[in-house]
């Protein structure tokens, strides 16, 4: 391996993939949307609105904002190098080997908890459904050692890990029939409840005014609620398997971040305006459940439970296709075991690196213990958006031969600095529990990152 190796002019980028390019434009818009549509609604509105009311839809806002000044230089970036491992890859090309490195194994990193965290979700929508319904008349199931949710979540991460093994295509037509439906029950529900909040059906809800305890909870609670927003970049790290992807990729980067936006503000706006702060603040990952039960009764309630298992599910799917492309990426610049770059004669997918993402999330997932290791995936994130954008800094700069991107980012310089500065600054408003693990996952990375060579050396020369 090539310990200092830069992008330079002597180095071109290859536009060609190993992969088969079989992601169309909706197939890589219902990543990003499938991968954010998460928290910002199935997690965040009541304690978010408990904190600033209805102004909570202006922290979403803010955080929209601050996910475009990250999402547009990516858009440039990947239109330059469309290879698997988005932000790795363009690291590794402009600012070199070792924080390439640094990224890469923490965006891999980041994307098994992530996939975890979202799978344990899934699980515990499943059962809460089946409460709801009269099915069972508890959502704490237990058979033998393991919760249900825990099960049900074991079992779901094992069939997407196979389900991506044999085709890509498999992976994009789930993603895309789960994002439709998901999308389909948030749009009733959302239409329903702001007929009602404005007063021109039914009996108006507003319970409160714009902004009930100031605005000053407004930038605290944007820092919080970020994290809904840490799927955009999951695009680029498949951007390999993407057709057209000077057209597909900007377009499904920046399209995902004002869709997703766009929902989260209007929930925020009425789960606000449905209940007072103190009253929705102690409901936690259960208020848009009630919120929805006040605008469309137990019907509504369970609406809304399945798209939670839809969006849990289409979170998971899309990380662990992701995962696994950053894996690829890694082993095939020789930082991982060269295993993690072969691809299926069948199936064209990199099955030993699906396998592996899969099967350390599924482990993760039986542990049943994946809060900490959601934040942790924020953190590992958030110091790769801060290095995307210094990467576009650097290759603006200097302007190698090979850096010719059919997408620009505009508003530059600004728009990667803020977007840095932004990313780099959310860090320190995160618990200090999740800053520790993340740096040690950082130092990790580091130290494999100069003993992984040598144990190349030691068995008879490079991968």
């Amino acid at each position: 391996m090539d310990m200092t190796a830069v992008a330079d002019d002597s180095q071109p980028v290859a536009s060609e993939s190993d992969l088969d390019r079989t992601v169309g434009l909706m197939g890589a818009l219902t990543v990003g949307v499938g991968t954010m549509i998460g928290a910002g609604i199935f997690v965040f509105p009541g304690l978010a609105a408990g904190r600033a009311g209805p102004a909570a839809s202006l922290s979403f806002a803010i955080g929209a904002v601050i996910a475009l000044l990250v999402a547009l230089p990516t858009a440039e970036l990947a239109t330059a190098m469309p290879k698997s491992g988005g932000g790795y890859y363009f690291v590794s090309r402009s600012l070199g080997a070792l924080p390439g490195a640094i990224v890469g194994i923490g965006l891999g990193f980041g994307l098994v908890f992530a996939s975890a965290f979202y799978l344990v979700g899934f699980g515990e929508y499943a059962i809460s459904v089946l409460s709801e319904a009269g099915v069972l008349e508890s959502t704490t199931v237990t058979i033998g050692p393991v919760t249900a949710a825990v099960l049900i979540g074991v079992v779901a991460g094992v069939g997407l890990t196979a389900m991506s093994i044999l085709g890509t295509e498999n992976a994009e037509a789930l993603q895309n029939v789960v994002v439709g439906l998901l999308l389909a029950i948030l749009a009733v529900f959302l239409s329903v409840s702001a007929l009602d909040v404005l007063g021109i059906y039914g009996d108006t809800q507003r319970a409160t005014g714009f902004a009930p305890k100031g605005y000053g909870p407004v930038l605290t609670t944007a820092a919080l609620v970020f994290t809904s927003y840490l799927g955009f970049a999951q695009i680029a790290t498949i951007a390999e398997d993407v057709a057209e992807p000077d057209r597909n990729l900007p377009l499904a980067m920046v399209g995902s971040v004002v869709l997703v936006g766009v929902l989260y503000v209007v929930t925020l706006l009425i789960a606000g305006s449905t209940f007072e702060p103190d009253t929705i603040g102690p409901m936690g990952e259960t208020a848009i459940v009630e919120v929805a039960r006040v605008y469309l009764g137990p019907v509504g309630a369970i609406g809304i439970l399945i798209a939670g298992l839809l969006a849990t599910l289409s979170s998971a799917n899309a990380s662990i296709l992701s995962a696994s492309r950053a894996l690829y990426a890694l082993s095939a610049d020789d930082l991982i075991p060269p295993q993690a770059a072969q691809l299926s004669h069948r199936y064209g997918t990199p099955h030993f690196a699906l396998t592996f993402a899969g099967g350390v999330t599924v482990l993760l997932v039986a542990s049943g213990r994946t809060e900490v290791l959601a934040e942790v995936a924020s953190f590992l994130h958030l110091v790769l958006y801060g290095f995307i954008c210094v990467a576009l800094l650097k290759l603006r700069h200097e302007r190698p031969d090979w850096y010719t991107p059919s997408f620009e980012c505009p508003g530059y310089p600004a728009v990667p600095v803020a977007g840095a500065l932004a990313s780099f600054a959310l860090i320190y408003y995160m618990q200090p529990l999740s800053q520790l693990l993340g740096t040690v996952i950082g130092l990790v990375a580091l130290g494999w990152y100069f003993l992984y060579p040598d144990e190349i050396a030691l068995n008879g020369g490079s991968t």
